[in-house]
C-alpha cells in the first residue's frame, strides 16, 4: 500500500494532473494536498476516508495493495473506477443544481463502476417497461442499473435520463436529432406514446453509459 501513488493516480487521472481541482473537489486547501504529495504531511486514515466518501471511491480504497505484475493463467477483472450514488428520479431531475452539495448520506447506496466517468455520475433504477426492447438491444427492464453521466455530450442516437418542465420526475428515453428538431423515443415497440417531441421545454440531465442487468 503507498496512499501517496494511489493519490497521485488519482490527480492524474481524473483532475488532469491539477491538485487544485483535486482540492477543489474534496474541499480541501491546495497546501494540505501539497504536503500529502511531499510527504511533509502523511494521508491519515480520516483523510482517506473523507477522499474515498467526496470522490465515489470503494471504502478502504487507500489501502488496497499495489498491483503486482505476475505470471498467471487467469485474467484480472475490470478495475472499479469510483463508486457512484444511486438516486432517485427526483434527484436525478434536479442534480445539476444539487450535486455540489450531494452528501454520501443522501444517497440511497454506492454502487461500483467499472467504466470511466466523471465525478457528478449517478444511478438510477429503472422504472417501467417503456425502455423494454424484446427484440434487439439495448433493452432495459424493470429494476435495472443505469449509470448516467451529466458531462458526456448527447447526441444523436443517445440514451438520456431527461426531466422535462412541466414534470417533477426526470424519464428516461433514446434521443433523436433530426435537424433542428429533438426527440424522445421509447424502445418498447408498443409502448402508447412512442414518440416525444422537445424544444427548449427539457434539459438533459446526463447520458447512460453503463447498465447494471438484474437477474
Amino acid at each position: 500500500m503507498d496512499r501517496k501513488k494511489l493519490l497521485r493516480d488519482i490527480i492524474d487521472t481524473r483532475f488532469d494532473g491539477s491538485q487544485a481541482k483535486f482540492a477543489r473537489a474534496i474541499k480541501r486547501s491546495p497546501a494540505q494536498v501539497h504536503q500529502w504529495l511531499n510527504r511533509h504531511r502523511a494521508i491519515g486514515d480520516a483523510g482517506a476516508r473523507h477522499i474515498e466518501l467526496t470522490l465515489g471511491l470503494p471504502g478502504g480504497y487507500f489501502d488496497k495493495p499495489l498491483r503486482a505484475t505476475t505470471a498467471s493463467n487467469t485474467n484480472l477483472g475490470p478495475d472499479i473506477i469510483g463508486r457512484v450514488p444511486l438516486i432517485s428520479w427526483v434527484q436525478a431531475g434536479e442534480w445539476m443544481e444539487i450535486v455540489d452539495t450531494f452528501a454520501p448520506g443522501q444517497a440511497d447506496d454506492w454502487l461500483s463502476c467499472p467504466v470511466t466517468h466523471s465525478s457528478s455520475a449517478f444511478v438510477l433504477r429503472v422504472r417501467g417497461e417503456s425502455m423494454l426492447n424484446p427484440n434487439s438491444k439495448p433493452s432495459f427492464h424493470d429494476g435495472d442499473l443505469i449509470f448516467v453521466d451529466p458531462e458526456r455530450p448527447a447526441e444523436n442516437g443517445s440514451l438520456v435520463v431527461v426531466r422535462l418542465d412541466d414534470a417533477r420526475e426526470a424519464t428516461f428515453k433514446k434521443l433523436i436529432i433530426e435537424g433542428e428538431h429533438r426527440y424522445l423515443r421509447a424502445l418498447n415497440p408498443i409502448w402508447p406514446e412512442p414518440m416525444i417531441h422537445i424544444t427548449s421545454n427539457a434539459t438533459i440531465c446526463g447520458v447512460v453509459f453503463f447498465k447494471g442487468e438484474m437477474l
